[in-house]
This record gives structure tokens, sequence and C-alpha cells, in this order.
């Protein structure tokens, strides 16, 4: 607490404006309401196991993760499979289970927070790196708990995230006055800057927080040497913390030099740890394979095979926009001749160009009957697409699903992952039945004068398991809609001249 008594002016200032971003940006999304409920449940003293197995059965992905996680290799000595949560504390306990679950909801946070900044996403994965590193090393020492060393070793970068989050333009002047990516000067840097050193902001923030004492205290940076008499579990998990942080940086670009650094680091740490070199080098290694299926910016995980896809997949993306440019071309010519292009011409051209601009599975264009109080497919490209037309219709009365979301905003939906828990609700009966095995999708809705007439609608399966569309794209298929509107509009126009 002396620390806190005696900031001085400038410390005191940094924190204030950094609560305040925190207030009006929000914590990384979701993490504060998530630890405290696990805090609240790893502190509670009456039915303590209950508190926690609830917990955790209150968040689907949580849930999956904590059982993935007891049933595997770390835990394979218990020699049981573990089919619930109640179980997975009855045999792990509360503690190991509140520390499980905290650095999984940390990790998902921190993998799904879209920072304004590449810097501070990259921040965010070192910090992940680091904790896959504490992990395994955790594992080879028998007598440690590998879920709270990966909690302490993702908080041993917290400062550095929360400034690279939070104060970006000051992360900025931090790195000048540093002169490049040096921790310890950009930790000068900073007590001269903004009162405080990165570690004393990263334990600020979980003071803050109100993380566990035995969190905040493992955050401390720590030089390697022997262990003294006073040496304590507190001291290991900053121990663990510090080298894991700094393995994660030499890791981070995949070079020969970052294996050099592991290999000293290891040599350095080992006696503090009490775990052999060889033992720490090869816990670091399997680490190293995880991160690389695992993150996204790292160097690491980006070897030349792997930037070679990306960059042909890039290539076709633009080939993509190139069709879709010359289908709204296309498109505009026809519209502008008068009435030489039907709707249902018109609609033809624009599921032709969305199909193949956007490389879809499969695209139908639907279109409401007054008459009969449907909506039908009446037309559809792409695997098998023909043959489903006749499956493809539903009553036109409102149903609160995302179709007639779609089509009471008039305007295209894209959704990235049907196949969320969170988001069945959302989906009707006729698409699950038929449509069921699209991954992702995109509506596009054709109104006039705010009364639907239709839809255009685009799928992937899971051959393409993660698909965006960038605002170029969403553009293009706002010009493709609004040709197709005109049209009709046109023809409404006509019928009701005669």
């Amino acid at each position: 607490m002396n620390e806190t008594i005696q900031r001085s002016p400038k410390a005191e200032a940094t924190l204030a404006l950094l609560w305040e971003r925190i207030r009006k940006r929000g914590d990384m999304p979701g993490f504060t309401r998530a630890i405290t409920a696990i805090l609240a449940s790893m502190r509670g003293e009456d039915e303590r196991d209950f508190s926690m197995t609830q917990t955790v059965l209150s968040d689907p992905v949580l849930t999956q993760k904590v059982l993935r996680l007891a049933n595997s290799g770390m835990y394979s000595a218990f020699g049981q499979r573990i089919n619930t949560v109640s179980k997975a504390v009855l045999v792990l306990g509360t503690e190991a289970i509140g520390h499980l679950a905290l650095g999984l909801k940390l990790i998902e946070e921190l993998g799904k927070s879209s920072p304004d900044s590449l810097q501070a996403h990259i921040e965010m994965e070192k910090a992940v790196l680091a904790g896959m590193v504490a992990q395994k090393v955790a594992l080879q020492s028998a007598s440690r708990d590998p879920e709270e060393a990966v909690v302490c070793s993702i908080l041993h970068s917290l400062g550095r995230m929360m400034v690279t989050f939070y104060l970006p333009e000051h992360w900025i002047l931090l790195q000048q006055q540093a002169g490049g990516d040096d921790a310890g000067r950009q930790d000068a840097a900073a007590h001269d800057h903004l009162g405080l050193s990165l570690e004393q902001i990263g334990r600020a923030t979980a003071e803050h927080w109100g993380l566990p004492r035995n969190l905040t205290a493992g955050m401390r940076r720590v030089e390697p040497g022997e262990r003294s008499d006073a040496f304590g579990h507190d001291d290991w998990l900053a121990a663990l913390g510090t080298m894991s942080s700094q393995c994660a940086e030499s890791l981070w670009n995949g070079d020969e030099a970052g294996a050099a650094r592991v290999a000293e680091l290891a040599a350095d740490f080992s006696a503090m740890l009490g775990v052999a070199p060889e033992a720490i080098v090869g816990a670091v290694e399997m680490a190293k394979a995880e991160a690389a299926a695992e993150l996204s910016i790292a160097p690491l995980a980006n070897p030349p095979e792997k930037r070679a896809r990306s960059a042909a997949s890039a290539r076709m993306r633009e080939a993509g926009n190139k069709v879709l440019l010359s289908g709204v071309s296309d498109m505009r010519e026809a519209a502008a001749g008068g009435a030489s292009a039907t709707p249902g011409q018109m609609m033809s051209m624009a599921i032709e160009t969305a199909y193949h601009g956007l490389s879809f599975t499969r695209a139908f264009g639907f279109l409401r009957s007054r008459r009969d109080g449907k909506y039908s497919a009446k037309i559809g490209l792409g695997d098998g697409a023909k043959a489903m037309l006749p499956q493809l219709a539903f009553d036109d009365s409102y149903e609160p699903n995302v179709f007639f979301a779609a089509l009471g905003s008039d305007r295209v939906i894209f959704i990235e992952n049907a196949h969320d828990p969170k988001f069945a609700s959302k989906l009707p009966g006729w698409w699950k039945a038929s449509l069921g095995d699209g991954h992702c999708f995109v509506i596009i809705p054709l109104c006039t004068h705010g009364e639907p007439v239709g839809f255009i609608y685009g799928d992937w399966d899971d051959r393409y398991p993660s698909v965006y569309l960038n605002q170029t794209e969403f553009s293009l298929l706002n010009d493709l809609r609004a040709l197709v509107v005109q049209t009709v509009e046109r023809r409404q126009q006509a019928e009701v001249a005669k």
C-alpha cells in the first residue's frame, strides 16, 4: 500500500487518465464482469464448489474449454474422464478451476478484442504467448499450479497492454524516448514520462480490478539468480512470469536469435524455477508449436508458406472485387436502357455477380408473393442449388429471426458464424432444415417504398471457416441492391400508369 500512498502527482494524473479512458471505452470486453463472478466464487465461504460450477456453466464457451482442458494431458494423471463441470471442481478443486477459468476468459477476451492499433494487438498476442510458455514450463514443476502460472504470466504484460490499448499517444512517445523495443529502456521511459513504470501501471490496474493478492504479487519483474532462504510461491510466480514474458519477446519473430535467447533465459532462471534448463527449452518449444497454430499477427505464426497462402487469398479477393465492379457496371448499363431489362433479369445479374464475386458456395434469389403470403426462392446457383429451390419457401408473416430483421431494416446483413450457439434462436426452422450446413451468409434485402419484395441470399460452407466482408464489398453489394430495386420501382410505376 505504501506505493499507492507515495505516488507522485504525475503518477496520479496518469492513473486518473487511464481510469477515465477505461470508463469511456469499457474494459477489455466482458473481462471485468467475468473476473468479478469468478473471484466471488473463489472467495465465497458457503457452497464454494456449487458457486464455481454455476459461474462456469453460465458461459457455454467457457464450459466447453474448461471440460476440454480438464480432460487434456495436463490432468491425465487423474486417470478418469471428466464429463461435468461439477466433477471438474470436485477432482481439481475450486482454486484450480477458478484460475483455469480466469486465464481462459482473459485469453478469450484478448483474442477477440479489436484494438485501434496494430501495436496494441501485438502486445496482446505477446501476453497470450507468455501464458502458453508459462503453462508448459509449470507442468515441468510437479508442485506448482499451471493455471495460476498462466494468469500471472499474462498479467506480467498488463501494463504494456493498458498503455498501448488506452493511452496509444503516450506509447508512441515512450517508444521514441526509449529508441526502440527494448523492454528495460521502455520501462525507464515510462517512469520519466508517466510517473510510473509499466509494471506499476499493470499492478495498479490489477488492484483496480480487484484481482487476488497472489496474482498481483506475481506480476513483479525479478532478476534471475539462486533462490534465497525466503524464496516463496509468489517469488516463483514472479520468476516464471518474468522469464515467460522475456521468452515471448524472444520467440516473437521465430528466428535463430530468438531461439538462442530462450536457451540463455532457460539457463538463467533454471535454479529459481527448479526446472532443468533442457526441460525449460523443451517446454518452450511445445509452446512455440502451439502459438504457431493459435496466434494471428506474430511472425512466428506466419511462416513463409502461410504468408504465401495469405497472399494468394488476397489476390483472389482482389479478383473477386473486380468481378463485383464489372457486374455493377453491366447492371448500370442494363438499367439505363429503360424497359429493356426486366426486374427478373436484373435479379439474375445481381445473383450471378455476387455469387462469382464473393465465391459463394450457394446463392438464391427469393421473391415475395402477396397473393400466396410467401417468400419463395426462384433462382439458385452453386452446389445443389437448383434441386433445393422447392424447399426454400416460408410465410411472409413476421417472425423474430435474422431474415425478417434484414428485411425490416432494409440493410445488407452479414452473419459471420451461423453455428454460434448464442445465435441459434435467431435462425428460422426452414433455414436450419435446408441451408443449415452454411457456415456464414449474407442477406441482401430488396425493398420498394419501405415494403420488402424479396431478397438475395448467399452463403459459404465450412470450407471457408473465416470469412469477412470489407467496406468496398459492402458498398458494391448495396449498389447491386439499389439497381435491382430501381428496376422494380420502374416496373411498378409503369403498371400504375396503365
